[in-house]
């Protein structure tokens, strides 16, 4: 007789809050009073994801050594928490900047489960400790974000979006299976303490396995050259998605990248590096350039996001406590200039229609200075000018590439910052020096209270960074 594994129920509190806040935000889709659904499928996912942050912390303090729970298929480390802490927050946040979109009655409830069914499957997937629990939570999540893609059936650039969405994100799964198949077929081990174990002889069969999953999980975090659907999903999907889309998926594969190369593929750095290397100078470039010419925001939002992947890469690229520090307090911050960005955007709204010009924020500083003084703060911080925490974020990643000596990613990552400096500062200009265009609609109370608070958080950690700094550094020690 097979004996039952122990489970730690406690290490999966935090997936099993936001599956228990999606099975309930799904009964009172249909059980709930209409007039009352929105408010009780809304607070319920956003409790959801607070229950889950609460938990994550709690793991965190808890969690000094690393242990695998359910048979080592999933591992609670202080990178893990750290991780789900920074997705829990961007739900919350995110939950909140959609209160205001105006679903249909039979969207309502089922938008709120799948957003926080979305983050249990993120959660779980960053502490993935075996390559079928890593593709089962990959496909766990981006099921969900396909179907949110696609939630407003009326939208029909959502439903283009969500088709490209799918057969794209299907072939980078697909691409990843069958690059785990071949690290099996090298290796006779699925977990990554076995694939470790195995050696890290330089098999052909190996490194192209390796090849393909670091091909998958460059799809999830849109890093180029695989960055083909993010714009054109990001200007498809409501807003509301778009704006959970550019924080949590990323978040999340970026830290199972730094976990899956760190841990099993240690001992094969200067050949992953070299890849690695690629794909976050193509992001970086790619991102600086490509943005410049866009009048959407939303298609400039989905450049900057593949240009700070590149620049979060270039601390994994490092492979060094010190990197993956950069890469945690990059991505931290970038969760609060981003979806604080994506707030404002949620703003622009003129006779109940949406607006995504750039041209439509002409003289913002003149008709609402409070919206276009937080736009401003965001603007700074994406392009890492001080005193704002971006400027924090890139400069901790820099200094593990020099650290590394990786100079030349280094200096390649300045000249792109400072070429994506002209998009972001653009926007600036056109809130406070072009004659002023019709004004928005006033902002309602939760999202101002969402830009206050990101707002804060931008300028808060760029002047007192030292509380971040120390988690993530005893996060990232987690792995060495």
């Amino acid at each position: 007789m097979i004996p039952r594994p122990h489970i730690d129920w406690f290490a999966l509190a935090p997936v099993n809050s936001l599956l228990a806040a999606s099975a309930l935000a799904l009964l009172c889709a249909v059980l709930a009073p209409a007039r009352s659904r929105k408010a009780v499928t809304a607070t319920l996912s956003a409790l959801g994801y607070a229950t889950a942050l609460g938990f994550a912390v709690a793991l965190y303090v808890k969690s000094a050594h690393g242990h695998g729970v359910v048979v080592d298929a999933f591992r609670r480390d202080r990178l893990a928490e750290l991780t789900a802490i920074i997705v829990a927050g961007s739900g919350i946040l995110a939950a909140g900047v959609s209160y205001r979109e105006r679903w249909r009655e039979d969207h309502i409830g089922e938008y709120y489960a799948l957003l926080a069914a979305a983050g249990g499957g993120m959660v779980f997937f960053v502490g993935a400790n075996n390559l079928l629990t890593l593709f089962l939570a990959l496909e766990w999540f981006s099921i969900c974000l396909y179907i949110l893609c696609a939630i407003d059936r009326d939208r029909l650039s959502g439903l283009e979006a969500a088709l490209k969405y799918l057969i794209i994100g299907g072939f980078g799964s697909a691409v990843l299976l069958f690059g785990a198949a071949l690290v099996y077929g090298a290796t006779g081990a699925i977990d990554f303490p076995g694939i470790a174990a195995a050696g890290q002889a330089h098999d052909a069969l190996l490194l192209f396995g390796l090849a393909m999953i670091i091909a998958g999980l460059a799809f999830k975090a849109s890093a180029a050259p695989f960055h083909m659907w993010t714009p054109d999903v990001y200007e498809g999907a409501p807003t509301p998605v778009t704006a959970f889309f550019s924080v949590a998926p990323k978040i999340a594969a970026i830290a199972l990248f730094v976990r899956f190369l760190v841990e099993p593929f240690g001992g094969l750095l200067v050949e992953w590096r070299q890849v690695i290397v690629f794909l976050s100078v193509a992001s970086m470039v790619l991102g600086a350039v490509a943005a410049i010419a866009q009048t959407n925001i939303k298609r400039l939002m989905a450049y900057s996001s593949i240009g700070h992947v590149g620049y979060a890469l270039i601390g994994l690229a490092a492979a060094t406590p010190a990197g993956i520090r950069g890469v945690l307090v990059y991505m931290a911050i970038y969760l609060f200039m981003n979806l604080g960005t994506w707030a404002v955007i949620l703003c622009m709204r003129q006779q109940g229609q949406m607006l995504e010009g750039i041209a439509d924020l002409s003289g913002l500083g003149r008709t609402q200075p409070g919206l276009a003084l937080a736009l401003g703060i965001f603007m700074f911080a994406l392009a890492g000018i001080p005193p704002t925490a971006g400027f924090f974020g890139k400069l901790y990643v820099f200094l593990a590439a020099i650290d590394a000596h990786l100079i030349g990613l280094a200096v390649i990552g300045v000249v792109t910052s400072v070429v994506g400096a002209f998009y972001y500062l653009r926007i600036v200009k056109v809130m406070y020096f072009d004659e002023p265009a019709a004004p928005f609609e006033p902002m309602p109370g939760l999202l101002k209270a969402i830009l206050g608070v990101s707002g804060l958080l931008v300028l808060l950690l760029g002047i007192v960074p030292g509380p971040l700094i120390a988690a993530a550094e005893t996060a990232a020690k987690s792995l060495f």
